[in-house]
Formats: structure tokens, sequence, C-alpha cells
């Protein structure tokens, strides 16, 4: 460049270059812009000519070794409309001054790597890649609306208040990610509602310091195997992957970062726009302060594809999304105190869902969920028996009052172990089952006693008086309490040794006393399981 002039600027700047060193020393706004709307768009193909185009290298002299403000003004970047030729290079550079373009397009990438900033917004840009690994910022990074052809890294950036990429579209890099940013740190919001991406989110390790709103968005991976990796990620409040209601009013129009605030999950039956995610969702290892919330969340997965919620610490998991109809739902090893979940939101073919080792505290499902579905919904998540889902439903069925449905979630879980045992003990399993239910209904055997007493006193009382062991010593004959001296095992009425019983009437006392020492087994099997429970 050419000498420079008393103010700092260079002697060989053109119109618009002028325009914006001006309005660079007052802190005003270079704006320009045709206000027509097609041809102020920076996405669109039509060409922006000279008049319109600052250098990249002006760009980079003016916030890193600008001119001091006119008295009584503070120096700021502010660009509207602008094209900006070349490639922007502030890596390694300290910038004051507050930086903030709209609407403006960027011929070459933007390259500010372990750049410190105080706020920087790209409001609605057109950039071919913003590359902005360890870049530092004490208040805001606001990318709205912006398009990025090439992705952007933000790898172990540090966002000093919030970042906002809301309604942005980032397509992938040449490592298919749409956006890299493994080891970032926001220090409040993360604000990325109506994002739309063509390659991997990957937000591994990643923290953010109040809450993570992807309300809306469209993560799109057709090439990969994920469209959102962030396992590790730390949220200190609540993550929102939901739909976003398309009815809720933005901030000022006139706001240069708009719009102002969050949305909101819409109400049931209100216009929204779903979070969908086209490839796979992994949070595994992540800790989440409030909640994660997958309200009217959209999944399409192939086969081989999961949504991994592995070892994932949250108070609550709002798993209140639509069904996938393909891949997995996997919650294994993961700590819940609150589940809120529907019965139309988990996969439906076996195989497909996995818990073990899922603790949860509490059910709150949303809508209809009974205790057959939900038992439906255990053995869809154990293909292979595993008695830990099912102690674990009874449990919470317990603790919450519910102790008939707890009951029969373990009477399932014994039928179902039941199939794995060896023929011997299978039969066994079937006997306990139809005498006593595995003790799980012990009012039962006390009628099949009856039953069999009865029975019994009727077939002595046809037979008669037997002949006595003894002719001159022995008790008067009732068939009633003959009958009941045979079923009881342990206790001896001293009935069943004072009379001679032959041919057939031999194997009925047989039968009766095999019988009682049957049901007293399985009775003694069913209280000590309910002294377990106990």
């Amino acid at each position: 460049m050419a000498e420079a002039r008393p103010d700092g600027a260079p002697d060989d700047l053109t119109g618009p270059e002028r325009l914006m060193w001006d309005a660079y020393r007052t802190g005003s706004v270079c704006d320009l812009s045709t206000r027509t709307a097609e041809r102020d768009d920076p996405h669109a193909d039509r060409v922006w000519g000279p008049g319109r185009s600052v250098r990249a290298d002006v760009v980079a002299l003016l916030l890193l070794h600008g001119p001091g403000p006119v008295p009584g003004r503070v120096a700021s970047l502010k660009l509207r409309g602008v094209r900006i030729t070349g490639r922007l290079d502030l890596s390694g550079g300290t910038v004051t001054p507050y930086v903030e373009l709209q609407s403006c397009r960027f011929d070459g990438e933007v390259q500010l790597s372990e750049t410190r900033f105080g706020t920087l917004r790209l409001v609605n840009c057109a950039i071919p890649r913003l590359e902005a690994a360890r870049l530092q910022t004490e208040g805001d990074l606001h990318l709205p609306r912006c398009r990025v052809a090439r992705g952007i890294r933000l790898t172990d950036a540090q966002i000093g208040t919030d970042l906002l990429i809301s309604e942005a579209v980032l397509q992938r890099d040449n490592k298919g990610r749409a956006l890299a940013a493994d080891g970032m740190s926001v220090a409040q919001d993360f604000q990325g509602e109506l994002l739309r991406t063509y390659g991997e989110v990957s937000l591994r390790g990643a923290k953010v310091g109040v809450s993570m709103s992807l309300r809306g968005a469209r993560l799109i991976n057709p090439a990969g195997k994920r469209a959102l990796n962030a396992p590790q990620l730390t949220v200190e409040r609540t993550l929102y992957l939901t739909s976003i209601a398309l009815d809720y009013t933005l901030g000022d129009s006139g706001s240069s970062t708009p719009p102002y605030g969050q949305g909101h999950t819409p109400l049931r039956g209100r216009p929204a726009q779903h979070f969908e995610c086209r490839g796979g969702l992994r949070l595994d290892d992540g800790r989440f302060g409030d909640a994660v919330d997958f309200y009217g969340a959209r999944f399409t997965l192939t086969e081989d594809q999961e949504i991994s919620l592995r070892r994932i610490h949250t108070p609550e998991l709002r798993f209140v999304g639509e069904r996938p109809e393909r891949g997995r739902v996997v919650l294994s090893g993961s700590q819940v105190v609150k589940l809120v979940d529907m019965v139309t939101s988990w996969p439906a073919r076996p195989g497909r869902l996995s818990i073990e080792g899922f603790a949860y505290e509490n059910l709150a499902p949303r809508g209809l969920f009974p205790p057959a579905r939900r038992l439906e919904w255990v053995e869809a998540a154990t293909p292979e028996y595993s008695p830990e889902p099912y102690e674990r439903l009874a449990a919470v069925l317990r603790a919450s009052g519910e102790d008939s449905d707890a009951r029969g979630v373990l009477l399932a879980k014994q039928r179902r172990r039941r199939a794995t045992l060896p023929p011997a003990l299978r039969a066994w399993g079937y006997l306990q089952d139809w005498t006593v239910v595995y003790g799980y209904r012990p009012g039962r055997a006390a009628l099949w006693m009856a039953v069999l007493w009865a029975a019994g006193a009727v077939l002595f009382a046809v037979h008669g008086e037997p002949p006595p062991v003894k002719a001159d010593e022995h008790p008067d004959w009732d068939a009633a309490l003959f009958a009941l001296d045979l079923l009881l095992p342990v206790i001896d009425l001293g009935l069943q040794d004072q009379w001679i019983l032959r041919g057939g009437w031999q194997w009925v006392t047989t039968a009766l006393v095999i019988l009682g020492w049957i049901l007293a087994t399985t009775v003694a099997a069913g209280a000590s399981r309910v002294l377990r429970r106990g």
C-alpha cells in the first residue's frame, strides 16, 4: 500500500474503502446496500461490483491497527451490504473494536484462528469458510442466518457470553463436518434455533454455561454416520432438541441480530417446525443440569445408526419425540431422575432399544402408557433375557405406590426367565406358575389346597371306613381329617398310619402326599420371594 494519510488511511483507498474508513472512526454504519431485497441478498447469484467492494487487507488493517476515533465517538466496524474481496486473515491478532457485519459477502475464507475479540457479529453473511479454532471473545459470537459453504471450525474456542447461529445454513468441509466445535466453551447460551447443517455437527467435550437450544434445527448428514456427534457434552441447564413454535414474535425489526432471546417449544396443536436429525445422534457421557428435551423431535436413521444416550446424567429426560422407524435407541448406563416419555416415542421392533443399566427413579408418561405397554417396552429392550430392566421398573412402580403393577412386572420377569432354563427346571417353573404364580398370587395356593382337601374328603367318604392297622386300637374314621393329614407334609395328625388302603387307593394317598409336598414347597418359595421384596 502507498503512504498513509494523516488519519492513518492508505493512499490507495477506493471510494467504498474511504467510506468504510471514515465510518469506522465515527462508529457509524457503512451501508453500501441498494435498499432492494433482490440486489442486496448476499446469497443470490447477482454480481456485486466494485462500487460495493472493499479489500480484505483494508478490513484487517482497520481491525488490527485502525486509526483512533473522532473525538466523542467510539471506533467500530459496522458494514451493511458490502463485498469483502480476498482472504480476511486475522489469525493470532487482537481486535479491540466492536465488529458487526450485516448482509455482507466474503469472496475468500475468514481466518480467525487464535484471534481475540470483544464482540463479533456476522449477520446474514455469505462466507466460503470460517476457520476460528481457539478463537476467544469477551462478549458474543453471533452468526445468525449466515450461509457457510465449507463449514465452520470453532475447535477449543472460548465464547465469553452467547453463541448465536440461529437460522444459519452450514455445508460440510472436506472432512464431512458442517460445524467442528470440539472442546468449545460457551459461558452462557448456545442458540442454534432453525439451524440447517449438511454434514456432521461435532461438539465433543464442549461446555455450555447455561442452556443449549437447537429448537427447530435440521441436522442432515447423508454421507456420514452421525448428524450430531457430541460425547461428553456439558450443558449446565437444559439441552433443547425440540420443535419450535412458529408463532413467536422476533425482536425489534431494526435489530442487528434478530431474533433476540430464544424461541419456545410449541403448545399442542400450534404451528411448529420439528427438530429433525437425519443421521445418528450421540450424546454419550453427557452431563445436563436440568433436562434433555426431545419434544416433537424427528429422527431419520439407517439400520446401523443410533440415538446414543449412553451414560448420560440428567435430572429429567423428556423422550417425547416421534418414533424412529429404523436404527436403535441406546440408554445403557444412563442415570435419570425423571423419565418423561410417550408410548409412541420408542422403537417398536425388538432389539431396537437398549436400556441395560439404565437407572431412573420416576416415570411421568405423557398420555396413556398402561402397564402392559410398559412391559412391551422392557421386552423390546431385552431380546435376550436380562433381569435388571424388570427389577428397575418394578422398583420404580412400587416406589410410586403401584404395588399391583410392580408384582405384574416381576411375574413377567419370572416367565421370561423360565424360557432360558433347562427342561426340568422349566417344568418346575410352569408348576410354580400354575399353582402359586411364582408367589405373586399366594391366595391361589390356599385355593388349590382347599380343592384337593375337598376332593380327598369326598373320595374317602365314598370309599368308606378302611380296615384299621390295629383292630382294637384306632381312632374314629373321619374322611376329611384323613385327607387333610395326607396333604399336610409337616404337621402330623396321627391318622395316616392308622388305616390300611389297598389297590388303587394307595395311589390316591400317594398322589395327595406328593401334591401336598409340592404345594408346600412352592408356597415356601413364594413366601421367601415376598420376604426378599419386602
